[in-house]
C-alpha cells in the first residue's frame, strides 16, 4: 500500500528505515540527513514530517499529508541560511524561540534546516541546547552534504541517516517511470533541475517551465550575435520569466491567510506569514538556480561536441544550436564559461542580487565563448 515514504526515490534503505521508525514509534527528537545534492534528502524530510503529523502514519491521501506535500502545513517549518553562505546567529535564535511556541494545527511541530554544513560555530552554539533537548512536541530534521562537513557538536546530538548518490542514469530511469517521459526527455529534466528527481517531476509536468527552458537555451544559442543592449534585454526577460511562478505562490499565500484569518490568533498568523516569506525566498532561489542549471547543461553539451563526443549531448532538441556554438569556440572557452556559471551560482547562494548576477553571467559567457569579436 502506497504511503508518503514512496516519494523518497532512489533511497530504498532510507525508506525502509524511516517507515519502520514511525511504525514502531522509534522516532528520535533530532535527525541529520547527509548526502549529495539530488539525493532526495529534502523530500525525505517532508515525508517524515507528514508521517509524524498524519493520524495514519503517513497515508499520503489525507488533508494533513496533502498540506505537507504542498509545503503548506503551518507546523512544518523549512529554513535555509539567510546570511552570505551561512546561517546567521540571529536567525538561529529566532528558530530556537519559535520552538517554544505551541503548534498551530497539529500536536507537534517539525523543523527542517537545510545546509547545516553552513552552520558556523557561533550559530551552532546558539542552537545546541535546543538540539539536545527540544520541547516534547518538536522534531528537528537537519540536512547536510556530508557528515564530515557538519560540526561534531551537531552530529553527536542527532540520529544520522546517510543518503547515497543516485547515478544519473538511474535517476533518469526513475523520472521516466514516474512521469511517462521518454528517457531522453527525462535526462533533460534532471539536468534542468540540478539532479533533483522531485523537482524534475514537477518540471516535466509544467508546460510553462518547459517553455522557460527553451527560452534560456535560445538566449544562449544567440549570444554570439547579441550586442550589449540585446544581452541586457535578454537578461531582464529571463528574470521576469524566472519570477513568474512566484505569482502563483503569493496568491496561494494570500488565499490561505484569508481562509484562516477568522479563527487564528495573531501569533499563529505571524508564524504563517514568516513561513510564507521563507517559502517565497526558497522558490525565488530555486527559479534563478534553474537558469544556471540549464545553462550548465547547454555548455557541457557544447564541450562534448568540441571534444568530438556529440553522441553524449543531453539537450538533443537543440543539437543544431549546440553544434553552431561549438563551431565558433573551443574547449578552453567553454571551460571559462562553465566557471562563470559556477561563480554565478555561488553568488546567488550568498544573496547577491540574482538580476545583477544574470546580467554579468551572460556577458561573461559571451566573452568566454567568442572573445572580443562578438557580436559575430
Amino acid at each position: 500500500m502506497a504511503d508518503v515514504f514512496d516519494q523518497i526515490y532512489g533511497q530504498r534503505r532510507v525508506r525502509e528505515f524511516l517507515r519502520a521508525s514511525v511504525a514502531t514509534s522509534h522516532v528520535t527528537h533530532a535527525y541529520l540527513f547527509t548526502g549529495p545534492a539530488g539525493s532526495n534528502k529534502t523530500q525525505a524530510a517532508y515525508s517524515l514530517a507528514a508521517a509524524l503529523l498524519c493520524e495514519r502514519g503517513g497515508c499520503g491521501t489525507c488533508d494533513t499529508c496533502m498540506r505537507v506535500a504542498r509545503r503548506k502545513h503551518p507546523d512544518v517549518r523549512y529554513y535555509a541560511p539567510e546570511g552570505a553562505g551561512r546561517y546567521l546567529v540571529d536567525q538561529v535564535r529566532d528558530i530556537v524561540a519559535d520552538t517554544s511556541l505551541a503548534p498551530i494545527q497539529a500536536n507537534r511541530k517539525i523543523y527542517i534546516l537545510d545546509r547545516v554544513d553552513l552552520l558556523g560555530t557561533s550559530a551552532a552554539n546558539a542552537f545546541l541546547k535546543t538540539l539536545e533537548e527540544p520541547p516534547d512536541d518538536v522534531v528537528l530534521i537537519l540536512l547536510g552534504r556530508t557528515r564530515e562537513s557538519v560540526l561534531p557538536t551537531i552530529v553527536s546530538r542527532c540520529s544520522v541517516v546517510p543518503f547515497r548518490l543516485i547515478p544519473a542514469s538511474e535517476a533518469a530511469g526513475i523520472l521516466s517511470q514516474r512521469t511517462g517521459a521518454d528517457l531522453r526527455l527525462a535526462k533533460i529534466g534532471m539536468e534542468a533541475c540540478g539532479g533533483s528527481i522531485t523537482r524534475a517531476i514537477e518540471f516535466l509536468k509544467s508546460n510553462e517551465r518547459l517553455a522557460f527552458r527553451k527560452r534560456v537555451l535560445d538566449v544562449l544559442a544567440h549570444l554570439g550575435n547579441a550586442d550589449m543592449w540585446d544581452v541586457l534585454s535578454q537578461a531582464s526577460e529571463l528574470v521576469v520569466l524566472a519570477k513568474a511562478p512566484l505569482d502563483t505562490v503569493r496568491a496561494a499565500h494570500e488565499a490561505q491567510l484569508a481562509e484562516n484569518a477568522d479563527f487564528l490568533g495573531r501569533s499563529a498568523i505571524r508564524q504563517i506569514e514568516a513561513r510564507n516569506k521563507r517559502e517565497l525566498s526558497a522558490k525565488s532561489l530555486e527559479s534563478f538556480r534553474q537558469i544556471t542549471a540549464i545553462t550548465s547543461s547547454f555548455l557541457r553539451d557544447v564541450l562534448t561536441v568540441c571534444a568530438g563526443a556529440g553522441e553524449l549531448v543531453i539537450n538533443y532538441d537543440v543539437l543544431a544550436d549546440i553544434e553552431d556554438v561549438a563551431a565558433h569556440t573551443d574547449e578552453a572557452g567553454v571551460a571559462r564559461a562553465l566557471a562563470a556559471v559556477t561563480a554565478c551560482d555561488e553568488a546567488i547562494l550568498c544573496n547577491v542580487s540574482p538580476e545583477t548576477c544574470l546580467d554579468a553571467l551572460l556577458f561573461e559567457i559571451r566573452e568566454a565563448l567568442y572573445g572580443s569579436h562578438s557580436p559575430r
